[in-house]
């Protein structure tokens, strides 16, 4: 089994910062890529950014400039930094890894239960 923990949303008034993490754990042999998307009520999900095991990123229109993904050195941890916090970006944010497990010789996506981020004042 995999599992995706995420931590560190909030609440946060605009213009304000968060910092979420997630942490992948279990019978993983490789991790291509991590990533986040986010999923606000009555809205399709929708990605966020992600991040491969090269460390080349990619973003939403919507937060370039403001988010900023990166992976820890283990290669199983990712990292959301949000500055520049807006209303709209009120959601629930869920990791994702797309993962070997032992025993198998293709990749999937795992996913996270998500963590509630608010921006409000």
């Amino acid at each position: 089994q995999v599992q995706l923990v995420e931590s560190g949303g909030g609440l946060v008034q605009p213009g304000g910062s968060l910092n979420l993490s997630c942490v992948a754990s279990g019978s993983i042999v490789s991790i291509n890529r991590m990533g986040w998307y986010r999923q606000a009520p009555s809205k399709q999900r929708e990605l966020v950014g992600r991040v491969t095991n090269t460390d080349s990123a990619n973003y939403a229109e919507s937060v370039k400039g403001r988010f900023t993904i990166s992976r820890g050195n283990a290669g199983n941890t990712v990292y959301l930094q949000m500055n520049s916090l807006k209303p709209e970006d009120t959601s629930v944010y869920y990791c994702y890894a797309f993962v070997q497990r032992a025993g198998y010789s293709w990749f999937r996506d795992y996913w996270g239960q998500g963590t509630q981020v608010t921006v409000s004042s």
